[in-house]
């Protein structure tokens, strides 16, 4: 973490942990949280703060997936499998969401430091420290055979286990992960697959969307010897940020951030209506 201790280290950390609420919530506010903290953020320096967040069985859709030929067919197979599907506000293509995938934010105010490089670079070092007993073995590189292929999905011997996203944000930037802990990382990718083999069924798309092999990808637990678990890595996700400030916090929302939050969850049910209504 050498050259990025300086951009992680922060006066304080705030946790906002929906690892276990987050459960029972409707995905679209999770995605509306993120840009609620960013606006929050960008009024508070020398502060980070860190959410985590856990739901059940969802597919979490890109821009570009809505648009597929025979989305709706897609959409059908999924819905009948027992997922829920939403599309996100930001950039990237289909994930898997459930109960043993740990979700985590990192949200910073924006500073010319901060490029959007140095942002992933942060978050790929944050991973290795928090999973230091395998740090030396995580890769980050694109795994193209992968869903939601991308510059820094991290992959264990060839197998890839998590994937990172930016979004920045008036002033607020956030730095997600999305990792599998556990479970079978096989199955989420062959779930992918057949859910784009519905949603493409060999016509020409203007968009080059992932040839995914299932064996590319894997969980955490299926790539090291040791046992992991939400829980486990929220708290070393705890132990890690109190090295890394002199003060901390859990998070709550103030008056200002709960109206932004209700805006912003606005937004993210407007932009799903059509999905919804197809």
């Amino acid at each position: 973490m050498e050259n990025i201790q300086p951009l992680l280290t922060r006066k304080n950390w705030l946790v906002l942990d929906q690892s276990v609420s987050g459960l029972a919530m409707n995905p679209m506010y999770s995605f509306a949280m993120d840009d609620t903290l960013c606006r929050r953020i960008s009024e508070m320096p020398e502060t980070g703060i860190a959410r985590t967040w856990v739901h059940n069985k969802t597919i979490v859709l890109g821009i570009q997936d809505s648009r597929l030929p025979f989305i709706n067919e897609g959409i059908a197979f999924l819905k009948k499998l027992g997922y829920e599907v939403i599309v996100r506000n930001s950039g990237g293509l289909a994930v898997v969401l459930d109960p043993e995938v740990f979700n985590l934010s990192l949200i910073f105010k924006e500073d010319r430091e901060l490029t959007i490089d140095r942002g992933y670079d942060l978050m790929v070092a944050f991973t290795r420290a928090l999973l230091h007993e395998v740090a030396d073995e995580i890769l980050d590189g694109e795994i193209k055979e992968s869903y939601c292929p991308g510059r820094y999905d991290l992959s264990i011997g060839g197998r890839k286990f998590a994937g990172i996203s930016q979004r920045r944000l008036r002033g607020g930037v956030a730095v997600q992960i999305y990792l599998a802990v556990s479970g079978s990382g096989f199955d989420r990718a062959a779930l992918i697959r057949e859910f784009y083999d519905r949603s493409v069924q060999d016509t020409t798309t203007k968009f080059d969307y992932p040839k995914i092999e299932p064996a590319k990808m894997a969980s955490l637990e299926e790539l090291s010897s040791a046992q992991y678990s939400i829980e486990s890595i929220t708290h070393r996700m705890l132990l890690q940020l109190k090295d890394l400030s002199s003060h901390l916090a859990m998070y709550e929302l103030d008056e200002k951030g709960w109206q932004l939050y209700e805006e912003n969850i606005a937004r993210m049910l407007k932009r799903n209506e059509k999905l919804a209504e197809d």
